[in-house]
């Protein structure tokens, strides 16, 4: 029967063209290879600036029979985004990342990962995926993380090319009377923005004291003013004009890899940017290999074999042409260093990561330190701060000379205040057994906007001292919850943060199954409130404090030390109901 469409018969002779190459093509292959049976099929997900360089190569190893033990090798590369990898791969082992939000019904994870950065393989440890343990881990390429500057700002202002600058540098420009426009892609769901982050609030605490705590929260809000949610938005306002009011009015800085500004600047922009390498140097991203726990034995096999591939001089030219380092900093033929850049593992912008190939000895709480921090002065909520008083909170901590628990509590909520900007708004209340007649918990502070509300709640945390009660933990939980339900503001996240050294033991209130049926009956979605409870010391029941937050949504952290809850705390507080990506 004849085809009724136009041009079908030419459309049918071609498709027989393609058949009969590909037959030739295949026998062809059967006689230059060595036969091999069966497939194994490795699937990687690289870094979109690294696919094209993988894929390159894998195609091309597939193309010279990669076989293992008989079996032949297919390598299917996808460029996939680190963030969105990072959210499947945390669903997965049922952990949250700060800031990422929740994996797509869609988001598959691979055998082989190759994030942009070893940091995203910490944060998932530091997060509590206990059975995330990839293999390998190694770096592959290497870009450094650079200062983005528009070229005559770099010259007129700080003094590019012939000024070597620092990250303090950096600091007093974002900070003065005439600040620097500065941005930066929000560092959780961005290595470089995250590893500039580090680097900036690591030159802020070098002050000490409270004027460190000071140039932190001024730091952090500097570049929150000038954040993207995507790299593409943030590049898009640097001025595309040489007229000194576009210039002025643009972009003045940002934190991105050496490949961004290289890539920017083959596009042939109106004004180039400068890529300016701050000392100390910061941590790169790194490209790390990472295979993923549970590939089965024959896919980890021939993910070593495909490793080896990618270590190879060739597949550093491959980088090259994609403005990539190698492992170690170097580079290969044909990559055009942008001015200021040093093609060595030390020196302006090759230094490797502390620890060596990645994030090896970068401190998992820094890392934690900062995310937490960044999330805290660049969201607004509501929160109610509940602090335990009974009378165990008097026991002595010999790790903070001897203060009471009760007070190592109150300085890290002190200390966290600081970081809350004035569109907050948080209430304190304190609790035990009877505090207030038959009632276990007494309201210090209302909840009301920091702008009014912060000098009250300082005053508050003052007067905090334990008491010689017991702990009333259920009633206080539920009417904490119910306070700020009550009371609920749409657009911002609602939580309690309660902190206790120990479990319920109010004889004369709620049961826990009471409690937890009562959260259960006055939960409403549409008003959603997240309790977040630290529990401190040995005393604490994990289990007890989790079938509470697992009915209100939040988290619960227990640790032995209390010199630790300052940390716990920011990482409390940086809690968001996680989203769909």
């Amino acid at each position: 029967m004849r085809s009724s469409l136009p041009g079908a018969g030419a459309v049918a002779s071609a498709t027989a063209l393609v058949v009969v190459v590909a037959g030739a093509w295949f026998g062809y292959r059967q006689l230059v290879q060595p036969a091999c049976s069966g497939q194994i099929q490795l699937t990687v997900a690289a870094s979109p600036e690294l696919a094209p360089a993988v894929q390159a190569a894998a195609a091309g190893w597939v193309a010279d029979g990669a076989a293992v033990g008989g079996t032949c090798i297919a390598v299917d590369v996808s460029a996939a985004e680190s963030v969105d990898v990072a959210a499947a791969v945390a669903s997965k082992h049922g952990v949250q990342l700060s800031g990422v939000g929740q994996a797509s019904g869609t988001a598959v994870t691979p055998d082989v990962w190759v994030p942009d950065s070893s940091t995203w393989l910490l944060r998932l440890k530091a997060a509590g995926a206990t059975a995330f343990a990839p293999g390998n881990g190694r770096s592959i390429a290497r870009s450094p993380i650079v200062v983005a500057v528009p070229e005559p700002v770099a010259s007129s202002r700080l003094g590019w090319p012939e000024k070597k600058l620092t990250w303090s540098d950096l600091l007093r420009q974002v900070s003065s009377s005439k600040p620097l426009r500065a941005g930066i892609v929000e560092p959780t769901q961005d290595a470089a923005g995250l590893s500039g982050l580090l680097s900036l609030t690591t030159a802020a605490s070098a002050a000490g004291g409270d004027a460190a705590q000071e140039a932190t929260t001024g730091a952090l809000r500097a570049l929150a003013t000038g954040r993207s949610a995507l790299r593409e938005d943030l590049l898009a306002r640097f001025p595309r004009s040489s007229d000194p009011t576009a210039i002025a009015s643009g972009l003045g800085a940002a934190v991105l890899s050496e490949e961004d500004v290289m890539a920017y600047n083959e596009r042939k922009p109106p004004i180039p940017l400068a890529a300016l390498y701050l000392e100390p140097s910061p941590m790169p991203l790194n490209y790390p290999y990472a295979v993923l726990p549970g590939v089965e034995p024959a896919k980890q096999s021939a993910a070593r074999l495909l490793f080896e591939v990618l270590t190879t001089p060739g597949f550093r030219d491959r980088l090259a042409e994609r403005s990539l380092r190698g492992p170690d900093g170097n580079w290969g033929e044909g990559f055009t260093a942008p001015r200021g850049a040093s093609s060595s593992a030390g020196g302006a912008g090759g230094a490797p990561a502390p620890g060596g190939n990645g994030a090896g000895g970068l401190d998992p709480m820094a890392v934690e330190r900062a995310v937490s921090s960044w999330s805290i002065a660049t969201q607004s909520g509501r929160m109610l701060c509940v602090i335990d008083v009974s009378g165990s909170m008097k026991q002595p901590v010999p790790s903070a000379n001897n203060a009471t628990r009760a007070q190592v509590t109150v300085a890290a909520a002190s200390r966290g205040l600081n970081l809350f900007d004035d569109s907050w708004s948080i209430g304190l209340w304190t609790f035990s057994t009877r505090l207030v007649g038959a009632r276990d918990y007494r309201e210090l502070v209302p909840i009301n906007p920091l702008s009014s509300n912060r000098a009250r709640l300082g005053q508050g945390l003052a007067t905090i001292r334990p008491s010689n009660g017991d702990t009333g933990l259920y009633d206080t939980t539920l009417a904490a919850y119910q306070a700020v339900q009550d009371d609920w503001e749409p657009g911002r996240v609602n939580s309690v943060v309660l902190f206790t050294d120990g479990k319920n033991e109010d004889d004369d209130g709620i049961s826990q199954q009471k409690l937890l049926a009562e959260l259960k009956r006055i939960a409403d979605p549409e008003r959603p409130v997240q309790v977040v409870i630290i529990g401190i010391g040995a005393d604490v029941s994990k289990a007890e404090l989790e079938s509470i937050t697992k009915v209100t949504g939040g988290g619960s952290f227990v640790t032995e030390d209390p010199t630790k809850i300052g940390d716990i705390f920011l990482k409390a507080i940086a809690l968001r109901p996680n989203a769909p990506r």
